[in-house]
C-alpha cells in the first residue's frame, strides 16, 4: 500500500515505521518545519538541549512500549520532581507526608497524615467535577493553596467546570515519595526526542515532507490507498460542526549565563502568583553538563497551537459527532492527543499507535 501520514510526532512517526515494517511505503508530512511533533528538542543558541514546545517527560508502566521505543534510542534515566510555590515557599507536590508536615508545622507519621487527609477532605457522593476530585481527596485549604488558582489559569475554567479526569491524574500520597511520577519505566531520551524521532523515521520506504499542508498533497498524481491521520479531527471536516476548543500554552524562554542551576528541581509550579503556571529548567531533565542554564514559562492560553483538548461534556458531545464521521470512514485511519480529543501522556500514544497499525494491517 502506498500510505500518507499526517503528522510527524508519536502516533504518526510509529505508525509510519510499523507500517514500512510490513512491506508498505509511507509519505509523512508535518506542517511544521521539523519532525517529532510537540516532543520535537534542540540546542539553543547557547548550547543546552531545550523541549521547544514545553517539557516532555517521558514514563510508564508499560515494558512493551519502553522496549519498542528503546530500538530507537539509549536512555538517560530521570526521575522528575515538582515543587509548589504557596506564599513564597516551597513544598513537594503532589502532595505527601512532607508537604503538609512543612506546611503546617507538624511531624506526622504516614498513619497520621492518612488520619489528616480523611479528616480534612469533603466526601463526595458523585465525584463528578474536577474539584470535588480534590475536594473529596485533601480538603478545601490544600486545594485552594495548591489546585484551585493553578487549574484557572491553566484551563481558563474554574475546576468546577472541568471532568473529574483532569484533577484524578495528580496523586495524594501519605508517605514522603516526592517524585512526580511512580512509574516502573522514568527516563529520557539519552540523545533528545528529535534523535529518537530521526531514528524511527530513517527508513528507505519513508519518505518526509516538512512545512507542507496534507490538503496539499491530495492531489490527482498523489494517490494513496490508506491516510493515518493525526492532526484536529475537527481540521479534517473542514468544522462542519465548529471548532473543537484547546488549550495552548506561549512559551517565554530565558537563558542565564554562569548559572549553574537556577532551581532546586525540574519544575516549580506558581499556583498563585503570576500569570504563568510553572518554570522548567531543561538540564535537570537531560542531565546536560553546562556552565550555564535554560529555563522556560509557561503561559497558557486561549489562542495558538492545540496542546491541550478540554475535557467538559459539551466538547465531548461536539467530538462524538466528529468521530461519528471518522467510524465510517474506510481510508482513514484517526490517531493521537489532536485526532481522538483525548488527553494522553506519550506512552499513551504509542500504545494507540501501535493498536492503530494492528488495526490497518487486519483489513
Amino acid at each position: 500500500m502506498n500510505i500518507l501520514v499526517v503528522g510527524a510526532g508519536f502516533a504518526g512517526s510509529i505508525c509510519a515505521r510499523e507500517l514500512v515494517e510490513a512491506g508498505h511505503k509511507a509519505l509523512v508530512v508535518d506542517r511544521r518545519d521539523h519532525i517529532a511533533g510537540n516532543a520535537y528538542d534542540v540546542k539553543d543558541e547557547h548550547g543546552i538541549l531545550i523541549h521547544q514546545y514545553g517539557p516532555h517527560i517521558f514514563h510508564t508502566n508499560s515494558e512493551r512500549i519502553f522496549n519498542y521505543l528503546s530500538k530507537y534510542t539509549e536512555w538517560h534515566y530521570y526521575e522528575h520532581r515538582v515543587r509548589g510555590v504557596v506564599n513564597g515557599k516551597q513544598y513537594p507536590f503532589p502532595i505527601n507526608r512532607d508537604t503538609l508536615n512543612q506546611l503546617y508545622d507538624l511531624d506526622l507519621t504516614e498513619e497520621q497524615a492518612a488520619e489528616f487527609f480523611e479528616k480534612v477532605r469533603e466526601p463526595k457522593e458523585k465525584v463528578q467535577t474536577s474539584e470535588d476530585v480534590v475536594l473529596n481527596s485533601v480538603g478545601r485549604d490544600l486545594y485552594e493553596k495548591f489546585f484551585l488558582n493553578y487549574t484557572k489559569k491553566q484551563w481558563g475554567l474554574d475546576p468546577s467546570q472541568l471532568k473529574a479526569g483532569v484533577a484524578a491524574r495528580i496523586p495524594t500520597r501519605t508517605n514522603s515519595d516526592d517524585r512526580y511520577f511512580t512509574d516502573t519505566y522514568q527516563a529520557m531520551p539519552l540523545h533528545g526526542y528529535t534523535a529518537m524521532f530521526e531514528n524511527l523515521l530513517n527508513h528507505p520506504n519513508i519518505q518526509i515532507k516538512t512545512s507542507t499542508e496534507f490538503k496539499d498533497v491530495l492531489t490527482t498524481e498523489n494517490q494513496f490507498d490508506h491516510i493515518v491521520y493525526t492532526g484536529p479531527i475537527d481540521a479534517f471536516y473542514d468544522y462542519k460542526f465548529g471548532h473543537l476548543p484547546y488549550r495552548s500554552l506561549r512559551f517565554e524562554r530565558e537563558h542565564l549565563k554562569n548559572v549553574e542551576q537556577y532551581q532546586s528541581v525540574g519544575t516549580i509550579n506558581y499556583p498563585n502568583d503570576f500569570d504563568f503556571t510553572r518554570i522548567t529548567e531543561f538540564k535537570h531533565l537531560t542531565g546536560q553538563k553546562h556552565s550555564s542554564t535554560s529555563i522556560v514559562r509557561e503561559y497558557p492560553t486561549a489562542v495558538g497551537d492545540p496542546y491541550y483538548p478540554i475535557p467538559r461534556d459539551e466538547n465531548e458531545k461536539l467530538f462524538k459527532q466528529y468521530q461519528a464521521l471518522a467510524n465510517v470512514e474506510e481510508n482513514v485511519t484517526f490517531v493521537g492527543r489532536l485526532a481522538e480529543y483525548r488527553y494522553y501522556n506519550m506512552d499513551q500514544v504509542v500504545g494507540a499507535a501501535l493498536n492503530a497499525v494492528d488495526k490497518i494491517l487486519g483489513k
